[in-house]
């Protein structure tokens, strides 16, 4: 039988509007046999990650608020996907956009968001992402420029909490539903998703991971702030690991909501090599084609399958698409060239030889 597909059943006005309504899909060949694990694709964004629903956020709340002129220049410090989606947003929406950038993060990042019209100010990597946050706020106070705030700014909980969160009541509606499973990053995913499981899924685990050599939430070390909540200077039990956008060196604002307000049951940390195997993984034995930060958090997820009660149901969420790691560990030993045995198979028949 031949697929069939009926359309959406609506026209988009722009590309803002498809933000969001991303699938949960179920994991069938690399699972455990005592639960079923159902991954949340955030890649099915327009821009590839779960980062443009904050995106659009910020920038619709400050216009709404009047913080935000028309024609007025966006800055922000990101690690990639933040500022990809707050590209795409500011080309759709006529703003002109700067970007703070750590140099360490991958270059086919700060090439997506220049091809998106961004301007890229790199960082010291010495100076991590507390450097990047810095320079923002000094280019900012300079030249009047708004300032995202991802890291402090309501908006980012809210949207996970009014988007991210009711996609997820509606495709579980009947269904069980035992664990969610995420990193932080920011913080707004976890904050907003599990104000509304607390009040309407209350028997639904939350576990809330991070990277074992980068344990800020873990080693219990409160994060100095600013008067405005943002960090004062970077957290003492960062460390460099591979899981770009996982975790900042420092803990945001917007995270501490779950912390204070018990938004989580279980932390666990997960190693950045485990992170680049269940992505190979998924992306060879499921087709789900996702960065470190999604495999990391599947690794979290296999990890709490291991003493789940047998029949339960765990959803990852998968924050990016593995295309804005070409440069990084992700892809070590993927060549470009043909191997030996693609040479083999290439001249196996007589036609279309290479030299």
């Amino acid at each position: 039988m031949t697929r069939q597909t009926n359309g959406r059943g609506r026209l988009f006005d722009n590309i803002l509007e498809t933000v969001g309504d991303t699938p949960c899909i179920r994991i069938n060949n690399i699972g455990p046999a005592n639960a079923t694990i159902y991954v949340k694709a955030e890649a099915f964004n327009p821009a590839g990650s779960v980062k443009d629903r904050l995106a659009l956020n910020i920038i619709e709340a400050a216009e709404a608020s009047g913080e935000l002129q028309p024609g007025q220049t966006v800055i922000e410090a990101t690690s990639g996907n933040t500022g990809i989606g707050l590209a795409m947003v500011c080309a759709a929406k006529g703003y002109p956009l700067i970007i703070t950038m750590a140099e360490s993060f991958s270059v086919e990042r700060r090439k997506l968001m220049r091809f998106l019209g961004a301007k890229v100010i790199l960082t010291p990597k010495e100076q991590k992402a507390f450097g990047m946050y810095e320079k923002t706020v000094e280019l900012a106070k300079k030249h009047g420029w708004f300032m995202a705030s991802q890291f402090e700014t309501p908006a980012n909980a809210d949207i996970h909490e009014n988007t991210t969160a009711r996609e997820i009541m509606t495709d579980f509606d009947g269904e069980r539903l035992d664990y969610f499973v995420s990193g932080y990053g920011t913080g707004g995913t976890v904050a907003g998703v599990s104000r509304v499981l607390r009040k309407e899924r209350p028997d639904t685990k939350i576990i809330l991971t991070e990277p074992a050599n980068a344990a800020l939430v873990g080693s219990g070390e409160a994060q100095e702030r600013t008067a405005a909540g943002g960090p004062a200077r970077g957290h003492s039990a960062w460390a460099p690991h591979p899981v770009q956008g996982w975790t900042p060196d420092f803990i945001p604002l917007v995270l501490q909501e779950a912390l204070d307000n018990e938004g989580y049951d279980e932390l666990l940390p997960v190693a950045g090599p485990d992170g680049i195997e269940w992505s190979k993984k998924l992306a060879r034995q499921e087709g789900i084609f996702t960065g470190i930060s999604g495999g990391a958090t599947f690794a979290a997820a296999m990890k709490v399958a291991e003493t789940a009660p047998d029949g339960s149901v765990i959803l990852c969420m998968l924050p990016d698409t593995g295309e804005r790691y070409l440069s990084t560990p992700l892809f070590d030993g993927v060549a470009a060239d043909m191997d030996d045995e693609e040479l083999e198979l290439m001249r196996s028949t007589p036609g279309c030889q290479l030299g």
